[in-house]
């Protein structure tokens, strides 16, 4: 894989993990990124440089005639500049998710996907297979802590074995380019496509499947379990999870009698480690050893990360974007903070066109979730860049939440937020940042743990 390839939107989390893989495994890669341009994810830079990854302004001149192919995703527009300089040379432009099926296609690849938790299940299997001694690869889009600590940007490695862990992101519907030797069927809920067409792409990436587990427990899931490994809580399935118990920075349960005890947060942890120990099982590792190994299991960037305390006010940064990911981080940070304490919520939505499409079930989401006490505030609409619709606004959310008789309340910059939190929070009190795509939030998170101080 010597070849020189160019990845246009470098700085996204899918796309970068597919650069630093190729840059791995050998290869030349360079990238541009409208976001490097605007210096919203300067940090990055040096990471990549450091791994030998050239970066170019996006206006065409990281695109030459020693380019070999460019891999785009389905964000870039057809008149960006890299890829009209691409069209004039005669080079070839590949789909992220073709240049991670070739990837995929010469290992012994395990793909985990589902509308929710793929992140974090695909970080448990390659931590136990890890642990296990077991040298896997992972291409992801989350960055995982325990890459970090290795020195890694986070969200891709390549160990020494064939074993390659893959998150298979279904919103573009391209992971039935994928045909991996074990596959991972986590949940569905209407999230970028209507449910119908979700339950197409998953009965095409099963049919693509070698080997497949499913969660035993999602009805809407039902028609995938016979011939599968099936895992959930219920009766009857082949790897069940029971005994849950949740404390505050802690997740205890048991797998086939297996007592499993993690240092995460919530209730869908226990469900992803439970997909995890199944996965790994059908990889040949023993559920005693996965326990093991999840009982220092150190977690995703932004998948309910604890950034401190100030005043007795715990802030958690998240990266939950859509409704049943907003409800399962409510429901962590409403367990943490207990009857006595109030979640403090702030969330970020990405994209117009998203939110215009979850605008009905976000809205279900938060008069369901929020307990009386809570409080939401809703800046405006992350916008990235690129071809949108604004038609809609967050004040069509806060608005009709609030009509419901819950507090939120929408302030359209961001950054008004802060005080109004300071003088609202007291102890006891956790305070959930939630959002997606904004490269910022985590920083404005901070912030408010400075304004706690």
């Amino acid at each position: 894989m010597s070849e020189k390839i160019h990845f246009v939107g470098v700085g996204g989390t899918g796309m970068s993990a597919l650069a630093q893989f190729h840059a791995f495994g050998g290869g030349e890669a360079t990238g541009s990124d409208r976001l490097l341009d605007r210096r919203e994810i300067a940090g990055l830079r040096s990471k990549f440089e450091a791994l030998g990854i050239k970066l170019f302004a996006q206006d065409g001149s990281g695109v030459d005639a020693q380019t070999a192919r460019l891999v785009v995703s389905t964000a870039i527009e057809d008149s960006n500049p890299d890829l009209a300089k691409a069209r004039a040379l005669g080079l070839r432009a590949v789909h992220r998710a073709d240049f991670l099926a070739e990837q995929a296609a010469c290992r012994r690849t395990l793909a985990v996907t589902g509308t929710s938790g793929k992140s974090t299940v695909t970080a448990m299997i390659f931590e136990i297979l890890d642990a296990a001694g077991r040298s896997p690869s992972v291409i992801t889009g989350g960055g995982l802590r325990l890459l970090e600590q290795r020195g890694f940007i986070g969200n891709a490695a390549q160990g020494k074995s064939d074993l390659l862990v893959i998150e298979a992101d279904e919103s573009d519907g391209s992971l039935t380019r994928y045909k991996p030797w074990f596959g991972v069927l986590l949940n569905v809920g209407k999230d970028h496509k209507e449910i119908p067409a979700l339950m197409d792409i998953f009965r095409a990436f099963r049919s693509n499947c070698g080997r497949f587990a499913v969660n035993a427990d999602a009805p809407a899931l039902a028609e995938f379990r016979p011939g599968a490994l099936s895992f959930g809580f219920s009766e009857g399935c082949a790897v069940r999870g029971s005994d849950v118990d949740l404390q505050p920075g802690r997740v205890r349960l048991r797998i086939n009698g297996e007592p499993f005890d993690l240092p995460l947060d919530g209730r869908h942890n226990a469900e992803n480690a439970l997909a995890a120990a199944a996965a790994c099982l059908e990889a040949g590792v023993p559920l005693k050893a996965a326990a093991q190994a999840l009982s220092r299991c150190q977690g995703v960037q932004r998948r309910f990360e604890r950034l401190g305390s100030a005043r007795g006010v715990t802030v958690v940064d998240d990266y939950a974007h859509n409704p049943d990911k907003v409800r399962a981080a409510l429901a962590a940070a409403q367990a943490c903070a207990g009857a006595a304490g109030r979640v403090l919520a702030v969330f970020q939505p990405h994209g117009y066109g998203p939110t215009r499409f979850l605008k009905k079930e976000f809205i279900e989401a938060f008069c369901g979730a929020l307990r009386e006490g809570d409080v939401l505030w809703m800046p405006e609409i992350y916008y990235a860049g690129g071809t949108a619709v604004k038609d809609i606004s967050s004040a069509d959310l806060a608005g009709p939440v609030a009509g419901c008789g819950k507090k939120a309340f929408f302030l359209a910059d961001r950054e008004d937020i802060i005080p109004a939190l300071a003088r609202e929070a007291r102890p006891g009190d956790i305070v959930l940042v939630m959002g997606a795509r904004d490269p910022n939030l985590s920083a404005f998170a901070r912030r408010i743990l400075a304004a706690l101080g």
